[in-house]
């Protein structure tokens, strides 16, 4: 018999289908009888007939014609929602689909194989965006056997071992009857720790992401999970069956217990769950739906399954692999404006560089050479203030390889450490096969992950604050000899106007973003945890820096390639054509006013997605470059003096930018 799982005001109600030619319509009025038999006042309503509805898909959110049969519109065991028209939201209502959500199809036959060992940042970051499901390896299959066997035989044993055998803190020394172990479990996830998460759900990406580093890190087989109920966390995720996660709650002391307690309470089929065929409903329907048993605790899974620093680690590999993308593309982006505001290129040589050896220092010279070297790419815009009478740049275009040091430095140094965390066993109780024995340990302290990102955000900040200060060259025609604001006919439009203002504001927001939360630590569990790192606040903050970097960054592009329409005939380089090119096919010159915000949003995207990217468009020339080791053009100006220039410079042409700085 067909059944359905309908949505009705924050509820979720479980309704047959005896009929095949029930319709639509029917549906939704047997879901409305059951919501308001469970209501002492009937829901607000004296009759089902007087209630007006319409009904959506939960996965996609697509309306469904009332008339339609139910056999002919719906699969089996579909998830939809009732719509009662005239409702109003109540401010804690859970949406079926989380807003924005971008539902990445699986590929069938593309799996991870973990070990514990192996996984990177990016691999977790293509984890989180569905890209491939996992498996164990056989390895790792073994260890997670072998742990768990040192677990059996403390139970059998009835051995006194903390979290396994005994309460939980002031209850350490009360050992519980084997008969008990399995509640006491339960009752860690349900009773002890349950729903203390506060806030709006993680998305489905971080939950994701949040889900498979759990995985990866009890593979390591130091948990002593069983390996039968990690199988069934691995078909959760693999299914995208996702538990409610809430944003806030962890101090990033005793590893990340309150997102973690809400992911166990999803697995064991209780509190909420998402899956893109379900949407936001009961976990035990949920589950359900994609043929999956919740998982049933043994003695110390409850323990396994919530201790550790996974929230922090999950968030901190996304923040590292965005900023080590939007550093790059911010690169390419200063080249561009720096042609449209005929700078020189003359702050990129070689020398300079060297005599400052700092290795990030030299790279974002080198990007700048190899996109603006006029003798490599020929560019009718340098070409056309060959002799200008400018002396020298502003500090944001003169300065870029010096103001990106520290972000190069910083995003390597916070990824290379979140390389190793994703792989560590960072909870308290670990079990250790070969010794046959468990020790409790404090590597659940999330003290180094919170500074990391910490510096993270701060370094990355100043490529916003930066870009912000170009734009305003940009916009200002005293300092662009471009029409204010980039718009034809001023007054009448206003061009990028209000569009530097949201720039100048993220960077303002993400000045006090940039104060760090690890420098605070607030005493909890009855002064136990009398030090936490509030690493969850750096990690989500960091992420909000990091946005906020993009998101001006993808007002710079826009408005560089608007400097571009007022240069016109007139090309630039091969590399940045290309890249205007590529912003011109998602957005359109900006001959008057229009709403802009799809605009910013469109050039965002550019920023951050893997395939058609800002970075993508440049690399080839970028690289090529490198490979061709193209010989480094420095054209003398008419104004530059050294001693022997007359044997030195002999033949040698003109400054192909302005004039060199005296």
């Amino acid at each position: 018999m067909p059944r359905y799982t309908v949505h009705v005001r924050g509820e979720w109600l479980a309704v047959p289908c005896l009929k095949p030619t029930n319709t639509i319509r029917w549906l939704g009025k047997e879901a409305v009888r059951r919501y308001m038999k469970n209501k002492p006042d009937n829901g607000g309503f004296a009759s089902v007939e007087e209630v007006n509805f319409y009904i959506r898909r939960c996965k996609g959110l697509g309306l469904l014609d009332l008339d339609d049969t139910v056999e002919d519109a719906l699969e089996d065991n579909e998830f939809v929602e009732v719509v009662i028209e005239g409702d109003i939201m109540s401010p804690d209502f859970i949406p079926s689909q989380p807003e924005g959500v971008h539902l990445y199809p699986f590929f069938e036959h593309f799996y991870i194989s973990l070990d514990g060992n192996s996984l990177t940042t990016e691999d977790l970051v293509n984890l989180g965006k569905g890209l491939y499901k996992i498996k164990l390896t056989p390895e790792a299959e073994i260890k997670v056997k072998q742990s768990r066997e040192v677990i059996e035989r403390i139970v059998k044993e009835q051995t006194v071992v903390y979290g396994i055998t005994t309460g939980f803190g002031k209850f350490a020394r009360t050992v519980i009857p084997n008969n008990k172990l399995r509640q006491v479990c339960v009752r860690l996830v349900t009773e002890r720790l349950p729903f203390s998460g506060v806030g709006k759900p993680l998305s489905p990406e971080r939950s994701r992401m949040l889900l498979a580093l759990r995985i990866n890190v009890l593979a390591k087989g130091y948990s002593g999970i069983s390996l039968e109920t990690l199988q069934q966390v691995i078909e959760a995720f693999n299914a995208s069956c996702l538990p409610y996660i809430p944003e806030k709650g962890t101090v990033g002391a005793s590893g990340d217990l309150a997102p973690l307690s809400h992911l166990a309470l999803g697995l064991i089929g209780e509190g909420k769950m998402w899956s893109p065929k379900s949407g936001w409903a009961d976990a035990k329907y949920v589950l359900e739906a994609h043929g999956l048993r919740p998982v049933t605790l043994k003695p110390k899974e409850g323990l396994a399954l919530i201790n550790g620093t996974q929230m922090i680690t999950s968030l901190g590999c996304e923040a590292v692999e965005r900023a080590g993308a939007i550093a790059r593309q911010a690169d390419i982006i200063a080249a561009l404006t720096l042609e449209v505001l005929k700078g020189t290129t003359r702050a990129f040589d070689t020398d300079i560089h060297a005599v400052r050896p700092h290795r990030g220092q030299a790279e974002v010279a080198f990007r700048f050479r190899s996109l603006l070297d006029s003798d490599h790419h020929p560019s009718e815009i340098a070409e056309s203030h060959r002799f200008c009478d400018r002396v020298q740049d502003a500090y944001t275009m003169r300065c870029c390889p010096q103001g990106k040091v520290l972000v190069s430095t910083l995003v390597g140094f916070v990824g290379h450490l979140f390389c190793i965390d994703g792989k560590t066993v960072n909870w308290g109780e670990m079990v250790f096969a070969e010794r046959a024995e468990t020790i409790s340990g404090g590597n659940f302290h999330g003290e180094y992950p919170a500074k990391a990102l910490d510096y993270l955000a701060i370094g990355v900040h100043e490529l916003a604050a930066i870009s912000e200060r170009r734009i305003e060259r940009l916009c200002n025609p005293s300092l662009s000899e471009l029409p204010a604001f980039l718009v034809t006919e001023g007054g009448l439009n206003s061009g990028f106007m209000i569009a530097h203002c949201t720039a100048a504001a993220l960077v303002s927001e993400n000045k006090a973003l940039c104060h760090p939360s690890s420098v605070d630590s607030l005493s909890t569990s009855a002064a136990t945890e009398d030090h936490v790192s509030m690493g969850g606040w750096a990690a989500r903050k960091a992420l909000r820096v990091i946005e906020h970097v993009e998101q001006v960054l993808a007002i710079e592009l826009l408005a560089a390639c608007q400097g571009i329409e007022f240069l016109r005939p007139l090309r630039t380089t091969t590399p940045l054509e290309k890249v205007y090119d590529l912003v011109r096919s998602v957005v359109r010159p900006w001959m008057k006013d229009r709403f802009m915000a799809p605009d910013i949003e469109a050039a965002h995207r550019l920023l951050v997605e893997q395939k058609a990217s800002v970075w993508e468009v440049a690399k080839p020339y970028i690289e090529k470059y490198r490979r061709e080791h193209v010989p480094e053009s420095r054209p003398i100006s008419p104004t530059a003096f050294s001693l022997g220039s007359l044997e030195m410079n002999a033949g040698v042409g003109h400054d192909h930018r302005h004039q060199d700085e005296l």
